[in-house]
């Protein structure tokens, strides 16, 4: 019958019941509901199934019913399914009119009775009734005045008790019915027929314009309903002729089997039952007579048993019947089904049939269509998609609960699943699209009619499942290729999610749209994957109903990347035939695209569709055929990322520069003094110059070895070749680098430096050698060694520091878990056997055990258990999330108190901990490297020499040859020998060289490596970790500062800020609370309860709490304990009060000599107290009851809430704590408010920050309410809340955009990759590993003014860096044109003692002024707050504008009215008055205000503040 029409029942899974008293509350509650008929509560099952009227309940509205009772409701299946009514015919018996009304009323009031239908003139009443909840002897014995109606008892009394059992002779009919116009028709056809006795069931198809009508036929007749239909004004014809629905062959081969053994009676056997057989059934529950004449009038009745004996005695009954109609389990059922139903039939002696052996084959013969069985059909259903057994067994588990589904049977080999479902209650489209809600793909398959099935006896089972896998294979279609291949797969990118339930929303709506078969969402990754039927929909229209949910949505082009790759190495290949077997039996697996094996290097390559199949499968299959195969290991560091290669290179080419630059470096002392003396001898003894040169000749390293080589140049030629050559070496690739780019740079300025100087020192000293020279060349070997090793140590120092980010990666992918436990479970979720496997060989669909403490290895969701899960991987909170079945979680975070079992959703690259590694492998390397000062420098000072050295020599040979006279005075080394040309040219080139190399900058390589050195060093000693010079560089530049909340605005754990007690302190003291209350939690793991626990212990000033006893948790509600042993504890904090009241009597008496006086004052003080103390004693270890938890909790625990309470508990999660309540003995006596408080210096570093002229934003994973209250109390105006680690990321980069530089304050792992983006991340030091190695700059202390320190420190240190290049330059600067010859005319020539002087000074003033970063102070607290108190002022609600997510429509509050706005401001500048006189008087007072939250709270915070 139409569900609308008559009773329905619904099943609803309750979470949250403790005890038997929570279940009685329910079925009391639900019981009492208008039009629900019966309640049943499982606490074990945790489900409640209600039967109800639909007329006047509806599923959702009884869900509704439990969930406001404070139980958690979820509704599996919202399709309610229908029960089954009898009817019960009464007559009245007495002469006089029985009382109908009080009849009418007694019976409506009875658990059972759905509807009645009196007609006083036939003096009969139609009662209907749910035959599982009341009989018809039951409504006797409730009304004497009527009796049952014989007949219909007679006729009634085959029928069955139960709606789900089959009913035993029932035939289907199918009439095709005309004019039915609507569904008005349909119910009137249904109302009508269904009425009928004999009619079981009816179902009228609109679409069809059919009626399907299932009706026993030794009760009513085909005509009669035709003739029904058609008085109620429809023409119907029968469509099929009444039939027992045809079997399968697999039934005839059933039948075949069936084991034949002749009992004694039957060969004596009419010879018109040819066909007949003999069956003996064991029959309990019969009483007496009346049972043995009720079964065999009932089966006497059934057209296909010719006879029937039942034996009281014996227990037995011996049918005989025609065994091509029926089966014996059919008459088992019968039997069963006999009113009143409470029979337990068991079959003793199998069939027995008198058919002869060669008549056995006439059984194929019989037309099929004779058989009558229950109403059972079977479909066979292809199913593409599944992976492994936990599929198999998750779809079996799902489809065998749907209504009307009577077995199911998957088979992984064949991909496909056979149903055997009854017809009238489902149907094979609903089965597929079931299959499919759980993601896989479900086509029919190819056969035009349903095979009806016989049930077997148990004993057969094993039986039925070789035939169900026999007939799988006969049906599975050719054709399924073709019909899988009409799915399609698409991605899409969607931008706007912040937190599961987007995912959630996305995947439930796209779901219900036509065509799509399956989503899956990664929330990280921003990405959807949607499979889809390309006939009726495309990826831009699912697309758009995405962006219907109001989330920006782009198709991805390239959809290769959903594809899975596999690396295996593959050994025991011998040939190339092994290869071909490995490569061709891969591919005609499904789900594989391409498979390539190579024999050399034993790796085989395989891409495939991670839906359809997995690494496991993959190597499981390979491993079939006879080779090994494991996984190539992917090398879990970031090994590309660290800086090892060139901190190594470096290294070697200061060591090598060094170790030849110190000899170098001592004969160039050596020289410098000796040069010195002579000229001082010379100024001072008027010595001639060729005296000067023979005392020159004959010191020691001047002597010459060979004609016009010394021993000072041949040592200084041997010292620089090696320098030059190996220590300049990658000086010399990167100039090259640099000018292929058409760019000067440092290397370029260098490598041209000492090239030229080396060059010009040995050409010079070969010409010398060549011409005999007396006097010694002046050549520059010295240069390159020095300069080398200056610079090589900078590069050094700089690649070390580079190399700490990638450490941030390392420690990212040692989160992962490395393995997995893979179970398997049977539909009831019973773990059938579990094995560890590598993370890597985790699939789509496996389900996963973890255990308390473990890791999660992948993203799922879970399936069975309860546990808090530490979450702060992702989210940055502290606070762990309650997980139940169906929650999502993250691979990396970690399992906390309670055995979790996942399905897996996101494996591999797809998991959100991957994404977070790539989100900062993608910041770091997209992060352009700063271009260093020295290099800009290099970019113009380069040319600018080189163009000026060029110069020189063309001046210098223009004069020459105009005017040789002058060359011939200041040549030095002019010797007559040379001719004239040559004299000028070579004087030239000395001037241009000396040019080139006075101005190579040695100090312009130290100008930036020294500050930086100094400015990290004093950075260090002031607790503030600078990892290299780039973010010394970088942060002196920064526009915008931005603040993550969680452990970096707030302390990140959280604080009990507020006690308050709900009852009289006669009744219960404050300190017996904490007492209560502190002994309770210290047996709780969540941080909650340890945070109170930790209060309770100072507050007490004791380290040993009470004793806890049955102690119980309900995750995401409280706890509720026994608390006894705290009147100790108690006693020894009133002693500690007494001694102080005694104490402070003996003060204030300290005049009077009266002792009593002292001893009476301190009674007074704390005569309370005293009587507290007599009555703990008389209450020695006192039990006390306690209960812990939300407002649900204490519902659900019978206590009642008043508004006052909720009211203050709202108002506490408006300012962002946590509000909790706690019951003593059942009376609620305290609340008490946990908060993530606020770090006391955060407002005034804002406040700090923003007078340097720099925009604050506070940017928090956590919801608005919290993220607006903590930015009112510590002055920031902007906020993103709700903010995900990828758009943490986005939000840096988008400022970036603007132009803006960027420095981002974080602690946590979610704020790693936004660190690693943003130009300068900063990380406080108690955040976690990953985010330290990711920033940039650490704050070793926890304190947030170091993040004004660290950019002052920035500021100074970059002055200072500009400072020693106006050093480094003007030595430069003054030496060129002294180089360059231009003051010869006056006598001025630059001697090489000179130039190396020169460099030498410059270097020396260069370190001396970065040394001067050594005198930095940091200013302290207090010179900050002496600056800022004046101009403090707290924020209002209404000046801060919220954004959730990262877009920039903010929340803003709500506009407020002019006069609002003026009483606001004058409030606020009064506040800001008071506070800032409070803050002078005194320090004490102004604490609570600090804290508080909003204008003109402070007072009411003051009354319990703690």
């Amino acid at each position: 019958m139409d569900p609308s029409m008559g009773v329905n029942s619904v099943t609803i899974s309750v979470e949250g019941m403790t005890c038997s008293s929570c279940v009685w509350t329910i079925e009391q509650q639900i019981g009492k509901l208008n039009g629900v008929h019966h309640v049943k509560v499982s606490l074990e099952e945790k489900t409640a199934t209600i039967i109800y009227d639909p007329k006047l309940q509806t599923p959702k509205t009884l869900q509704e019913a439990i969930d406001d009772m404070g139980f958690d409701a979820i509704l599996h299946n919202p399709n309610p399914f229908p029960v089954l009514t009898n009817t019960v015919f009464l007559s009245a018996i007495a002469s006089p009119t029985p009382p109908w009304d009080h009849i009418q009323s007694t019976l409506l009031k009875t658990k059972g009775v759905t509807d009645i239908k009196i007609s006083p003139q036939q003096r009969t009443a139609v009662v209907t009734i749910i035959p599982s909840l009341v009989n018809a002897n039951q409504i006797i014995e409730l009304v004497p005045d009527l009796s049952l109606d014989t007949g219909t008892l007679e006729k009634k009394s085959g029928t069955c008790e139960d709606y789900s059992m089959a009913h035993a002779g029932e035939v289907m009919l199918k009439m095709k019915v005309e004019g039915m116009t609507c569904h008005s028709c349909t119910s009137t056809i249904e109302g009508k027929i269904g009425k009928l006795q004999g009619v079981q069931r009816i179902k009228v198809s609109l679409d069809n314009q059919e009626a399907t009508v299932v009706y026993q036929p030794h009760l009513i007749t085909v005509e009669e309903i035709k003739k029904q239909i058609e008085a109620a004004g429809f023409p119907a014809f029968v469509k099929k002729q009444p039939k027992y629905l045809r079997l399968g062959s697999i039934d005839i081969e059933r039948l075949k089997n069936t084991p034949v053994k002749f009992s004694e009676g039957s060969q004596q056997r009419n010879p018109s039952y040819t066909n007949d057989s003999t069956v003996t059934f064991i029959i309990d529950g019969m009483h007496c007579k009346s049972c043995v004449s009720n079964i065999e009038s009932a089966l006497s009745t059934l057209q296909y048993v010719s006879s029937i004996v039942v034996s009281l005695e014996n227990r037995s009954a011996v049918v005989k019947y025609n065994a091509s109609l029926v089966t014996p389990e059919t008459l088992r059922k019968a039997i069963e089904a006999v009113s009143p139903g409470q029979y337990r039939v068991s079959i003793i002696s199998g069939a027995e049939s008198t058919l002869n052996s060669p008549s056995s084959s006439s059984l194929q013969k019989i037309p099929l269509n004779i058989v009558s069985q229950p109403l059972t059909q079977e479909t066979v259903i292809n199913i593409d998609g599944m992976t492994c057994n936990s599929c198999v067994q998750s779809i079996e588990g799902v489809i065998s609960k749907k209504a009307g589904v009577k077995s199911i049977l998957v088979s992984l080999a064949n991909a496909n699943g056979t149903v055997e479902y009854d017809p009238l209650l489902t149907s094979p489209e609903t089965l597929r699209k079931a299959i499919e809600d759980m993601g896989f793909d479900a086509t029919l398959s190819g056969t035009n009619e349903p095979l009806v099935v016989i049930a077997q006896p148990s004993s057969e089972t094993p039986h039925l499942t070789a035939t169900n896998e026999f007939y799988a294979k006969m049906m599975t279609p050719i054709h399924s290729k073709e019909e899988a291949k009409t799915s399609s797969k698409c991605y899409i990118q969607v931008t706007g999610m912040t937190c599961a339930s987007c995912v959630a929303n996305i995947e439930r709506n796209l779901r219900r749209e036509e065509g799509i078969y399956s989503v899956l969402v990664a929330l990280m990754a921003g990405k959807a994957e949607v499979r889809y039927n390309p006939a009726v929909t495309q990826p831009p229209m699912i697309a758009e109903f995405i962006r219907e949910l109001g989330f920006g949505a782009t198709v991805i082009e390239n959809t290769d990347e959903g594809d899975g790759v596999l690396e295996l190495i593959v050994r025991g290949m011998t040939c190339a035939s092994c290869v071909h077997k490995i490569e061709s039996t891969l591919t005609k697996h499904r789900g594989i695209f391409y498979c390539s094996v190579a024999l050399a290097t034993n790796k085989a390559h395989v891409k495939y569709d991670p839906e359809i199949i997995g690494p496991r499968d993959i190597i499981h299959t390979i491993e079939s055929l006879g080779f090994e195969a494991s996984l190539v290991k992917k090398d879990r560091s970031a090994s590309h990322l660290d800086h090892k290669r060139e901190i190594r290179q470096w290294r070697r080419s200061f060591l090598v520069s060094l170790f030849f630059c110190i000899p170098v470096m001592g004969l160039m002392i050596y020289m410098m003094v000796m040069d010195h003396h002579l000229a001082t001898l010379h100024h001072n003894q008027n010595m001639s110059q060729e005296e000067m040169v023979n005392v020159h000749t004959s010191m020691f390293l001047e002597r010459q070895i060979l004609p016009g080589l010394s021993i000072m140049n041949l040592l200084s030629f041997l010292l620089c070749v090696p320098v030059q050559f190996f220590g300049g070496w990658y000086f010399y690739i990167h100039a090259y680098k640099a000018l292929k780019h058409k760019t000067a740079n440092m290397d370029v300025l260098i490598v041209l430096a000492t090239t030229i100087a080396f060059a010009y020192s040995l050409v010079i000293l070969l010409v010398a050698m060549y011409e005999r020279a007396k006097v010694n060349p002046i050549t520059f070997f010295d240069t390159p060694p020095m300069l080398f090793v200056f610079i090589a140590l900078g590069r050094w120092l700089e690649h070390i520091a580079k190399g700490k980010t990638s450490e941030a990666l390392a420690k990212l992918i040692s989160l992962q878990a490395t393995e997995a436990t893979i179970v398997t479970i049977d539909s009831d979720n019973i773990l059938l056997s579990e094995e560890q496997v590598d993370v890597e060989l985790v699939q789509r669909g496996d389900i996963i055990k973890v255990v308390p403490g473990g890791k999660f290895p992948v993203d799922g969701r879970v399936i069975e258990g309860h546990s808090m899960v530490d979450e702060s991987l992702i989210t940055g909170e502290a606070m762990p999330v309650a997980k139940k079945s169906g929650s999502t979680v993250i691979a990396g975070s970690i399992n906390q108190n309670g055995s979790l079992l996942i399905r897996a959703t996101h494996v591999g690259a797809d998991t959100t901990l991957s994404q977070i590694v790539k989100l900062v492998e993608e910041a770091q390397t997209s992060k352009a490297p700063i271009q260093q000062f020295a290099d800009k420098l290099s970019g113009y000072f380069v040319p600018f020499i080189v163009i000026i050295s060029i110069v020189t020599l063309l001046v210098w040979i223009i004069i020459g040859f105009l005017n040789f006279q002058v060359v011939e005075t200041y040549f030095a080394g002019y010797n007559r020998s040379i001719s004239r040309t040559e004299t000028i040219i070579r004087f030239a080139f000395q001037a241009s060289i000396t040019v080139l190399c006075i101005a190579c900058p040695c100090s312009l390589g130290l100008a930036t490596p020294t500050a930086v050195m100094v400015g990290t060093g004093v950075g260090a000693q002031n607790g503030i970790l600078i990892k290299g010079g780039e973010p010394l560089e970088m942060a002196h530049k920064v526009k915008v500062v931005v603040f993550d909340k969680t452990g970096t605005i707030t302390h990140g754990t959280p604080v009990v800020s507020q006690i308050k007690v709900l009852v009289e302190s006669n009744r219960i003291s404050r300190n017996k609370i904490l007492a209560i209350v502190g002994t309770a939690e210290s047996h709780s793991e969540h941080p909650l309860g340890a945070a109170i626990t930790k209060y309770c212990k100072q507050e007490l000033d004791t380290e040993v709490l009470g004793t806890c006893i049955d102690f119980q948790v309900v995750p995401g509600c409280g706890i509720c304990c026994k608390v006894t042993n705290i009147e100790g504890l108690l006693r020894k904090n009133n002693w500690r009060i007494e001694e102080n009241n005694i104490k402070n009597a003996s003060l204030v008496q300290i005049d009077a000599s009266n002792e009593q006086s002292s001893t009476l004052s301190s009674m007074i003080i704390d005569a309370q107290l005293s009587n507290a103390l007599s009555y703990s004693e008389a209450l020695n270890s006192q039990q006390y009851k306690v209960l812990i938890g939300n407002r649900e909790w204490m519902t659900r625990n019978g206590l009642v809430i008043n508004n006052d309470i909720d009211d203050s508990m709202t108002e506490h999660e408006r300012r962002g704590r946590t509000a909790v309540l706690v019951a003593v003995d059942d009376v609620l006596c305290g609340l008490i408010a946990i908060a993530d408080t606020v770090k006391p210096e955060a407002e005034l570093a804002v406040h700090i920050l923003k007078s340097m002229g720099l925009e604050v934003i506070l940017m928090t994973g956590d919801n608005s309410k919290t993220a607006r209250s903590i930015a009112s109390q510590v002055g920031i105006t902007k906020v993103f809340a709700e903010v995900l680690p990828s758009h943490k990321v986005a939000k840096v980069k988008q400022l970036q955009e603007e132009g803006k530089q960027v420095a981002m304050v974080g602690d946590g792992i979610n704020d790693s990759p936004a660190l690693a983006m943003a130009n300068v991340g900063i990380a406080i030091g108690t955040g976690t590993d990953v985010a330290i190695e990711a920033a940039d700059v650490v704050l070793i202390r926890n304190d947030l003014l170091d993040v004004v320190a660290s950019i002052d420190l920035s500021r100074k240190t970059v002055k200072r860096i500009r400072i020693n290049f106006v050093f480094a330059l003007i030595y430069n600067l003054i030496g060129i044109p002294i180089a360059a010859g231009v003051f010869m005319p006056i006598g001025l020539v630059l001697q090489p003692w000179m130039g190396s002087a020169a460099m030498a000074a410059s270097s020396v003033s260069v370190v001396l002024s970065s040394l001067f970063l050594k005198l930095y102070r940091k200013p302290t607290y207090e010179n900050y707050e002496l600056h800022a108190r004046s101009q403090m002022g707290r924020k209002s609600p209404s000046e801060i504008s919220i954004h959730v997510g990262i877009d920039d429509a903010s929340r803003n509050s709500p506009k407020l009215g002019l006069l609002d706005r003026i009483v606001n401001y004058s409030r606020a500048s009064i506040n800001s008055l008071l506070s800032d006189k409070r803050s002078l008087n005194s320090v004490g007072t102004s604490e609570p205000d600090k804290h508080s939250l909003l204008v003109g709270d402070c007072r009411e915070d003051d009354d319990t503040a703690l």
